[in-house]
């Protein structure tokens, strides 16, 4: 699908999805993978109020977007910190976080 069709499908197909549905979308594809017979058939028996096309859809914009962050189009974000950073903050976050401390 040219990437023009699915930016018109996105139009539609992106504000129509509730987290609630993106969680069961993302479990319904760790479930079905791309060898499953009617895979998206069973990908929209899983989502609440979604049709195989439209899972689908949502899939390939997924591909979209990934492919953008993989290639570099879309920029990291810039988080900052909201307390001021000391030498033990170096050593914590390169630590497991089952054995970080707590402030």
């Amino acid at each position: 699908m040219a990437s023009s069709s699915l930016s018109k499908k996105r139009a539609c197909d992106s504000s129509s999805w509730t987290p609630k549905q993106n969680k069961m979308f993302e479990k319904a594809l760790a479930k079905y993978d791309k060898d499953t017979p009617d895979r998206w058939q069973n990908v929209a028996k899983a989502v609440e109020g979604k049709s195989a096309e439209e899972v689908k859809t949502h899939y390939e914009i997924l591909l979209e977007d990934l492919g953008h962050i993989e290639s570099g189009h879309v920029p990291i974000p810039n988080y900052k910190s909201s307390t001021a950073t000391t030498a033990n903050d170096d050593v914590e976050k390169d630590r497991p976080m089952k054995y970080r401390q707590l402030n």
